[in-house]
């Protein structure tokens, strides 16, 4: 394998090569592959060089914003399958957070009476920072309305679990990021929706329950989901039993639904009441698919190892679908955009590690919670994006904000590894 990566390396070079002569020569059919097999060796490549390693996923979110850019109609189509098709970025979007579930279990909740108050500490300024951070770059930068609201929105989703790695990297504080990961959340369906209602109201039109619900189906149910499987893994066998038995009653629920009751409910219900109900059904779905995924599990136990692949993959289709989409939009204000994802993560971590300072967290917690506040849910944003049917502009922020961050926080986590507290006391 390691003979491959360096193969492809020196491939790599030769592709940067003939960009380079593409380019001097103006001629588009030599820069425009060059420059994909440029990004695609560079990516396979890096794997064998081990202070770059850690960029590999990064790599490979550039291999699909080149691709995407140069070859746009590529990804927005195949055949008659729209790639922006809301049902497919849904299931997409529930596959990642599923992946993200995973990784997480349900005793990282336990943390939260060892760690209350940095977690309440990392909560306030996550769900204060970043929105309005967010909210004054689209005053400072003359963005349109869409892609505004796009900055405002990925500034007001949870933290995602990239948080949780580069806190492990820099040998923080764990625990405390497990908990203040999981509790946001927990929160964001609320606070996401309330955010985007004030800060973006005027920009876009904000629903509070229709995103709510949204954020729920996207977010906690496939989550849900992840959480049963790791509860069934201790789970004693009465309790296996009640779960079996809640299953089958979920299941006949929407097998009724689907022979008549959908549409019995439907005629006598309310808008609001038909959302709720689809909430409901997401959540019976999510019991079953959780029950049978770990049955998966028990059969395959390498299988959770690679479930978080599958949440890789699907940041990068959204990455490659939200770049084709806006193409347009990005020849105009890319490298606007990619200013303002510099200031809005370099904010996060500035104002979350001195906030916490502030508030006497020690050097360690006050790190963790900088990643905390600094690091976004780039899939929780791309999905509510791409609900909306607006994945071309609303989604651009997070497709441009994602790889930065993931790239910032690397670099960030490596430099508090090298320079670890000595003392985490030394200031109480």
């Amino acid at each position: 394998m390691m003979h491959l990566r360096r193969a492809c390396l020196g491939v790599s070079g030769i592709a940067a090569l003939l960009l380079l002569l593409g380019i001097v020569l103006q001629n588009e059919a030599i820069w425009q592959p060059a420059a994909v097999c440029t990004a695609l060796g560079l990516a396979v490549g890096i794997g064998s060089i081990d202070i770059l390693r850690n960029y590999q996923y990064t790599a490979w979110i550039i291999v699909a914003v080149v691709s995407a850019m140069i070859y746009p109609r590529a990804f927005m189509q195949w055949g008659e399958v729209d790639l922006r098709n809301k049902w497919l970025i849904l299931i997409i979007i529930q596959l990642v957070m599923f992946g993200m579930g995973i990784q997480m279990s349900i005793r990282d909740f336990s943390g939260l009476g060892s760690t209350g108050r940095g977690v309440l500490i990392g909560l306030i300024c996550h769900f204060s920072v970043m929105p309005l951070v967010g909210y004054l770059l689209t005053r400072l930068f003359p963005f349109d309305d869409e892609i505004a609201a796009g900055i405002i929105l990925i500034g007001s989703c949870s933290s995602g679990l990239a948080s949780n790695v580069m806190v492990y990297l820099a040998r923080a504080n764990l625990v405390l990021s497990v908990t203040v990961t999981a509790m946001a959340t927990l929160a964001a369906p609320f606070l996401t929706p309330l955010l985007m209602r004030l800060l973006a109201g005027t920009l876009i039109e904000v629903k509070f329950l229709p995103m709510m619900l949204e954020i729920i189906q996207i977010v906690i149910v496939p989550i849900g989901a992840a959480l049963l499987h790791d509860y069934l893994k201790t789970a004693k066998p009465a309790r296996k039993k009640l779960v079996v038995v809640i299953g089958l009653v979920c299941a006949g629920w929407l097998f009724s639904q689907v022979l008549f009751l959908w549409d019995l409910l439907a005629s006598h219900f309310s808008v609001p009441a038909g959302q709720s109900l689809t909430v409901l059904n997401f959540f019976t779905g999510a019991f079953i698919v959780g029950g049978l995924y770990h049955l998966l599990y028990l059969r395959f136990k390498r299988i959770d190892q690679l479930v978080p692949y599958v949440s890789m993959f699907g940041i990068v289709y959204f990455t490659t679908v939200t770049t084709a989409a806006g193409r347009e939009h990005l020849l105009q204000v890319g490298l606007l955009l990619f200013l303002a994802s510099v200031l809005h993560n370099g904010a996060g971590y500035f104002f979350g590690y001195w906030l916490a300072r502030l508030f006497k967290l020690d050097k360690n917690s006050a790190r963790t919670i900088a990643f905390e506040v600094g690091l976004q849910n780039g899939g929780m944003a791309s999905g509510l994006a791409g609900s909306m049917g607006k994945l071309a502009t609303v989604g651009l922020a997070a497709a441009v904000f994602s790889p930065w961050m993931n790239i910032s926080g690397s670099l960030l986590a490596n430099y508090w590894r090298k320079r670890p507290v000595i003392d985490e006391n030394e200031e109480k």
